[in-house]
């Protein structure tokens, strides 16, 4: 896209390339993650100002960090882009919109600073107002964005510390609602959503970059182990994210029926184990994208699990 073009498009549409550049559609499905955490740990809605200020909290954190993630890859995926003209995005839940638009060129790296920059200071004072150490998670947060990113053609084990990323919008969400939560709970809460994001999200979202990332010489999962060892991977981790939401549904204070609880288990068999296996077997492209997709529903559908369990 030329400059003329770029600076041609309306005000809606130049919104739609900075919702782009921060994957609002997987990042409105994310903030089911932290609703669902907080209301796990106090069995109910926590008063208003507190659960309006977190879900502007988390939407800024969310949006700031998949901007990040852009800026500090801007280079590995413009020669992506160059190679492929940005294509490959097919049913593909974060290529709804443009993807990469840096790369692409329809927004430049200061207004993407700017952007990501915005976002991230709302969020680190909305974090702050709610709890210092949730701000202090957000910067955590980022710093392992960065330091993921930058590990790209250094290690495949950088899918560990995508993991830990994805979990403490959870973890930090807890702390909003109390300042001293059971470091049990803690515990499982946090493993139970970082094989999730390893087993659903991360290596599937690999896997289907596998060439472009091949092409790059990047280190991931699918490059290093090949499709039958990412396969098993991923059948491993949403074995073990799918064997912990009953504990973790169990032993959280919004305790859940067990009819319910069971309807968790039935969540996971069909969100992420039943399209895990279909990948396992095919190794097909196209099934790590669509285990991608309906992994990304996983956190909303067992909100809605435990909303039902609470009487909302």
């Amino acid at each position: 896209m030329g400059a003329t073009s770029i600076t041609a498009l309306s005000p809606l549409s130049r919104l739609q390339l900075f919702l782009a550049l921060s994957r609002t559609p997987h990042g409105l499905l994310d903030l089911a993650t932290p609703a669902l955490a907080a209301l796990l740990w106090l069995g109910g809605f926590p008063p208003w100002r507190v659960t309006i200020l977190g879900l502007i909290t988390a939407f800024a954190a969310y949006t700031a960090v998949y901007a990040l993630n852009d800026l500090v890859d801007y280079r590995v995926d413009r020669e992506k882009v160059r190679e492929d003209g940005g294509r490959g995005g097919e049913c593909y839940l974060d290529a709804m919109m443009v993807r990469h638009p840096l790369a692409q060129g329809c927004l430049s790296v200061t207004e993407g600073l700017f952007w990501a920059g915005g976002w991230a200071l709302a969020a680190l004072v909305g974090a702050y107002l709610l709890n210092p150490v949730c701000a202090l998670i957000f910067l955590a947060g980022c710093l392992l964005e960065t330091a993921y990113c930058l590990m790209l053609s250094v290690s495949h084990l950088r899918t560990l510390v995508s993991g830990v990323v994805k979990t403490l919008g959870g973890v930090a969400a807890v702390y909003a609602v109390d300042p001293q939560p059971a470091p049990l709970f803690l515990l499982l809460l946090f493993l139970w959503l970082f094989f999730w994001e390893i087993g659903g999200q991360n290596i599937p979202a690999d896997w289907h970059d596998v060439e472009r990332d091949r092409r790059a010489d990047a280190r991931t999962i699918p490059v290093r182990y090949g499709p039958q060892g990412a396969g098993s991977i991923i059948l491993g981790c949403l074995s073990v994210s799918v064997a912990l939401s009953p504990l973790v549904l169990r032993l959280a204070p919004a305790r859940l029926p067990m009819l319910l609880t069971a309807g968790g288990l039935i969540l996971g068999l069909w969100l992420l184990l039943s399209p895990a296996w279909r990948l396992y077997r095919t190794r097909d492209r196209a099934q790590a994208s669509a285990l991608f997709n309906r992994a990304s529903y996983y956190p909303l559908a067992m909100l809605l699990l435990v909303l039902a369990g609470c009487g909302f």
